[in-house]
């Protein structure tokens, strides 16, 4: 059985690209299976003289959700394997717990503190 995970990403220097996340979020409850892994990320940490969306916003809308979130760049590859990497270990973890009979709960959910300090522009 597949196990699906969502990443929702959007720009640390668009205000409204994460305020679509919220409808977002939205659509996946009301259409996505249950239980689907998902994570937040905000992207181009590396562009931190432009960022309009704060990590603490980021990091709240996260915990409200009961997500992951990671700050990452894919320019500068900053998180970007971690993220990637994090999501599947979650997925797995969850298809653990349900083969064993422990149940779907999430794992135990973080954010991703490893800071990305690089400004390209």
């Amino acid at each position: 059985m597949r196990r699906p995970g969502i990443i929702l990403v959007y720009d640390i220097t668009d205000e409204k690209s994460f305020e679509n996340i919220q409808n977002w979020m939205k659509s996946i409850k009301e259409n996505a299976s249950a239980g689907v892994e998902r994570l937040l990320i905000g992207n181009k940490c590396d562009m931190e003289s432009k960022r309009k969306v704060q990590r603490d916003d980021a990091e709240k809308l996260a915990r409200e959700h009961g997500i992951r979130f990671f700050e990452t760049s894919a320019k500068s590859s900053v998180n970007v394997e971690e993220a990637f990497r994090t999501l599947a270990r979650d997925i797995l973890l969850k298809s653990a717990r349900k083969r064993r009979g422990l149940g779907s709960g999430p794992p135990e959910v973080g954010l991703w503190n490893k800071s990305c300090f690089l400004d390209l522009e």
